[in-house]
């Protein structure tokens, strides 16, 4: 479709088809989206309506290909509304997205359409297809069955209304939280409230307060103002607020997400009772390597068994350590852990976060990162300022392969504001493909809340913000290297519970000193970053693994509880005791203190706006991929390009063309070692009872 007068509709004029963001606004979006459906229900007809005998091409291939235009368009639109919305954009997702589940109803529920895809795929043994053609086939028979196709009569109905209505609650969800974090600001106008507060710190909640209109300083609760203020501040009412106002985010009142949640949970149930399913996790998990609730119920209980003694012994050492430097409470709250275990890693490093964050300038991370990309896969990116952007912060990259072959555009959308949502993630403007011999590259994105620059400083990252660069790189190149046909298969369309492998094994490198050593430089005076100052960064890396993994193994847990129920009106319940039901979720595993009046799940947007739900335990699941494939890394060498190849060859480009457990066990020869992660996080016997040795 095309419509010269809409640039959503319209052929780009800009290299390799970029978005033409330079013309785009609120105003085309609604008109862009009614055309590209009225398209696509033109093409889901003419496949359903076909004289001709179901064939894999006129029936499976043709629906895979359909609906590009649509695609574009949502994509383009849904990822701006992450990351630049408005008033205006809101407003019209909240109109879009029961028009969006009403043509997706009328693909899966559309008995014709039904009845060839049963036709083909019943005659499926006897195609010949390719491996990637026959797995396209099992793939959307069982999405045509998963989205409620062989229901009939009430149930049909019902499950096309629940659609609609979980799509219009995400994105309520998601508004709320928004809402949330904008609406809280700490502003301080006397110095004394600086007290701890390193220089660049400050500089942040200046710069921060001068962008509000104000005097003095701001601090917000978006993760890298709220992070920092919470490490170094000595002021300990002060911390108290700003943890209450962001742990208490979305809960109460009339922007609250408890109903919301409790809705969304008892409608998925729902569904999936509708479909045959127990729970709604029975149903979600069908799909990923962990297969069933009762495994991945396994996998998280069996690391947290193994995990608490360690987490618990590290929050007794904070404690002490506290203790010992003054602090005269009976408990560590969780408003004083951040800070007291910053204090306790400087003293036992020797190091902090201010004497590294000079060595860790944003142009000379991009240029590491870039630079591992090159020597690990032969990539290169070139920056482009021909081709135009959806904010002016953001920047766009042209990536070539090592034979100048273009693969892909990469845009960098780094520092926060308050249009753009917390956290850091990686999304696409259009995935590769190949349809009649011509291939499509895609347009790849990641993005990121680190520190902007400030009016005496350049954006300086954390180092933990390096590997958060590192994983979100690490999805990118998923996207980047992609090699296939089918666009339902290739980049990261994977299973939930792989997906993270190709992100977390990249952050390992944050910790190599070889790679550490070939960019960090202080931007002030060039001086490459010490030895000693490596090492202790290498020392330091398990420093709290403990506790840092029974928090995730937490928030795994709390997914899975919400989506393990049998019951709806149990939904509703927990909704209704929020603090109740993450109480009892989550007993057994607490290091800290519960604080009334807080809770995780109305800000938990990974399952209640995201893909993750019944997934979260997936981060964990994938580092025990990582942590085995990365040993292979570490055997042959860090930079090795064999084995790079390989897992390019056997990983990146290959997407969801083939099973996750054959294409790991193409990598490494083998199924994975559990023991691998608990190892690269020091979490074993033999260390606990050193640590114990120690204390004595």
């Amino acid at each position: 479709m095309k419509d010269e007068r809409n640039p959503l509709l319209a052929d780009s004029p800009y290299p390799y088809g970029a978005p033409q963001f330079d013309r785009i606004d609120n105003s085309h979006y609604l008109p862009a989206f009614e055309a590209a459906l009225a398209e696509a229900r033109g093409e889901i007809d003419a496949i359903a309506g076909n004289p001709d005998e179901p064939t894999f091409e006129n029936t499976i291939e043709a629906l895979e290909y359909s609906g590009r235009t649509l695609d574009r368009v949502s994509e383009i639109f849904f990822n701006i509304l992450e990351a630049d919305t408005d008033d205006e954009k809101q407003e019209i997702a909240e109109k879009v997205s029961p028009m969006l589940s009403a043509f997706s109803m009328y693909v899966s529920m559309n008995d014709r359409l039904f009845s060839r895809v049963r036709s083909v795929y019943e005659r499926r043994d006897s195609l010949s297809l390719e491996p990637d053609s026959r797995k396209l086939l099992e793939d959307t028979w069982k999405s045509f069955v998963r989205s409620g196709a062989a229901l009939e009569g009430e149930a049909r109905t019902r499950f096309a209304e629940y659609t609609e209505r979980l799509s219009l609650l995400s994105i309520q969800f998601s508004k709320n939280v928004l809402a949330a974090t904008n609406a809280y600001c700490l502003h301080i106008t006397d110095e004394s409230g600086l007290e701890g507060l390193p220089d660049y710190v400050r500089d942040m909640g200046k710069a921060s307060a001068e962008e509000r209109g104000q005097e003095g300083w701001a601090y917000t609760l978006e993760y890298p103002s709220f992070n920092a203020f919470m490490k170094f501040s000595r002021r300990r009412d002060l911390r108290r607020q700003m943890y209450m106002a962001r742990a208490s985010r979305a809960l109460d009142g009339d922007g609250g997400n408890a109903g919301i949640i409790g809705e969304i949970a008892s409608l998925r149930l729902e569904m999936a009772r509708l479909l045959g399913y127990r729970t709604y996790a029975d149903y979600a998990l069908e799909e990923r390597m962990a297969k069933t609730p009762q495994a991945v119920d396994g996998f998280l209980a069996g690391l947290l068994a193994r995990t608490l003694p360690f987490a618990r012994r590290e929050v007794s050492q904070v404690q002490k350590y506290a203790v010992e430097h003054g602090f005269e409470e009976d408990r560590l709250e969780p408003w004083d852990f951040t800070f007291w275990s910053e204090r306790c890693r400087e003293e036992r490093y020797s190091y902090n976060e201010e004497q590294l964050k000079p060595y860790f300038r944003l142009e000379d991370c991009i240029s590491a990162v870039f630079g591992l990309a090159g020597r690990l896969y032969g990539l290169k990116f070139i920056e482009r300022d021909d081709i135009p952007v959806y904010h002016k912060d953001v920047k766009v990259y042209d990536v070539k392969d090592g034979d100048g072959r273009h693969l892909a555009l990469f845009y960098a959308d780094f520092f926060p504001r308050p249009s753009k949502r917390d956290g850091a993630w990686m999304t696409e403007f259009r995935g590769q493909s190949i349809r009649d011999g011509v291939e499509e590259r895609p347009l790849i994105s990641i993005v990121t809340n680190f520190t902007k620059p400030s009016a005496t400083s350049p954006s300086l990252l954390t180092h933990s913000e390096f590997s958060t660069f590192l994983h979100e790189f690490g999805h990118a190149l998923h996207g980047i290297l992609a090699e296939g046909r089918y666009p339902s298969q290739t980049g990261t369309n994977v299973e939930r519970d792989f997906v993270e492998l190709p992100s977390q094994i990249m952050e390992n490198w944050a910790c190599e000193p070889e790679y550490l050593a070939s960019f960090a430089r202080d931007y002030r005076t060039g001086e490459v970053i010490p030895d000693s100052l490596v090492d202790k960064i290498v020392e330091s890396r398990n420093y709290l693994a403990g506790y840092q993994q029974v928090r995730q193994l937490q928030f795994g847990i709390l997914d899975m509880a919400w989506h393990t129920m049998e019951d709806a009106s149990a939904c509703r319940a927990a909704s209704g005791d929020l603090c109740g039901f993450e109480g009892k979720s989550l007993e057994g595993s607490a290091v800290l203190p519960y604080v009334p009046g807080t809770a995780i799940s109305p800000s938990f947007g990974h399952i209640f706006s995201g893909g993750y739900a019944a997934g979260y335990y997936s981060y964990k699941w994938a580092e025990v991929l990582e942590a085995d494939a990365f040993s292979l890394f570490r055997k042959n060498g860090i930079f090795d390009r064999a084995t790079a190849d390989s897992f390019r060859r056997n990983i990146l480009s290959r997407g969801g063309s083939e099973d996750a457990a054959v294409l790991y066990r193409n990598f490494m020869g083998r199924d994975p070692q559990p023991e691998a992660l608990m190892e690269k996080l020091g979490l074993t016997d033999a260390t606990f009872r050193a640590d114990v040795r120690s204390d004595m």
